[in-house]
């Protein structure tokens, strides 16, 4: 049941800015509003689940992960709700970040939950096989949000998301049971909230895994961000087939943590996450030169990102369990913070894509490019130097 609940409370995510992808051209249509304006949707739901980590992490510490991961899925099927009626873009922004919050509370206790029950090396495992499971969410929502789109309009997307978080709830109120040992009751005092967060940034182990997250992320959030609008209005696929073409590329980081979970055990958590970093910024440029030399073909994009993808799906378990090794009693500050910095680095790096769109894949392919090199660089510069626990 650990395993179902982390890799349902993990899908909330993917779902919520997968299932909407192929929908984000309609959005812009139906409110009359330029691209930048449709990307503050995905941007706002991104910046509100990164801020509202380091609220959630002492949440989780001081009250528990049952009432934490509760509170977060009804919330995020409400806003979920509201947003399938929503009648201007400034609405759909605001009930976007309020749905961040609510799949930020839930992927906050659900990974502690995994820290509370589990061993670093056995955290990444278990953290594996619930990503395995939820790449399912990618790997489908893509596809079904082009057919919803195409049978019932982009609103039908946000009604699936409902349901979902609904079925979720319920779930949880029938078979969850609280995981939290130790209680820390000064978590959500404020001195003592920012004295753990600044013990934990000062903690090289967590250093170097924070960071390469955030590269490998940073990559996957420019395919997630600026994807659609490459595919569909550069290269002309349909909203439909850009779906099939997104989740061929969410593939790869399936077949990731299924390699992660193999490979983990007896390479440990260094040179799993440095072999996941070689392969994306190989693939990085794989996507970034044939964008320089003018290609403009859907297997120049989606050939290297299933490439980017696959090297996510080895770095992202091995990060989460590597950042949260050294701190049994704050695990939950320790998850948030690392959720914080990845998603603040993704919300610049859409904003930015969003501004450099030029009508061409090269904004996409550069963007990927320099995650990746980023990535890699820390793999081999503080991973190797402050990444055994």
């Amino acid at each position: 049941m650990v395993l179902v609940f982390v890799a349902g409370f993990t899908m909330l995510q993917p779902l919520a800015t997968d299932l909407y992808q192929p929908t984000l051209p309609a959005i812009a249509a139906a409110f009359g509003v330029r691209i930048g304006e449709v990307q503050l949707t995905l941007s706002a739901f991104v910046l509100a689940f990164g801020l509202w980590q380091l609220v959630a992490g002492p949440l989780a510490d001081r009250y528990g992960r049952y009432p934490v991961v509760l509170a977060g899925v009804t919330t995020y099927a409400l806003a979920s709700a509201l947003s399938a009626a929503a009648t201007s873009i400034e609405t759909l922004v605001a009930l976007r970040a309020l749905q961040g919050i609510g799949a930020c509370s839930c992927i906050v206790g659900a990974r502690a939950i995994v820290r509370d029950l589990h061993a670093p090396a056995d955290s990444a495992h278990v953290l594996a096989g619930a990503g395995m499971w939820m790449s399912l969410a990618p790997l489908a929502g893509p596809p079904l949000g082009g057919l919803l789109l195409a049978a019932y309009g982009w609103r039908s997307s946000f009604v699936v998301l409902t349901v979902f978080a609904l079925l979720l709830a319920s779930l949880a109120l029938a078979r969850l049971r609280e995981t939290l040992v130790h209680v820390n009751r000064d978590a959500l005092r404020l001195r003592p909230m920012l004295a753990t967060y600044a013990a934990v940034l000062r903690t090289p182990s967590f250093n170097a895994y924070a960071w390469p997250a955030a590269a490998s992320y940073a990559a996957l959030f420019s395919f997630i961000s600026g994807g659609s609008f490459a595919l569909i209005r550069v290269l002309g696929v349909s909203p439909t087939a850009y779906g099939f073409c997104f989740s061929f590329v969410v593939a790869g980081y399936l077949l990731g943590t299924v390699v992660c979970r193999r490979y983990v055990a007896g390479a440990g958590l260094q040179r799993t996450l440095t072999a996941g970093a070689a392969i994306q910024v190989a693939c990085g440029l794989a996507l970034a030169l044939p964008a320089a030399a003018g290609v403009q073909h859907l297997l120049a994009i989606l050939l290297p990102m299933f490439g980017v993808v696959f090297g996510h799906g080895l770095v992202q378990p091995v990060a989460q369990a590597g950042t949260v090794a050294h701190f049994p009693r704050h695990a939950g500050a320790a998850t948030a913070l690392m959720g914080f910095l990845m998603m603040l680095v993704a919300t610049g790096v859409g904003q930015l894509l969003a501004a450099a769109f030029d009508g061409t894949a090269r904004p996409l392919a550069y963007t990927v490019a320099l995650a990746t090199a980023a990535s890699a660089l820390f793999a081999a510069t503080i991973v190797r130097r402050h990444g055994h626990v």
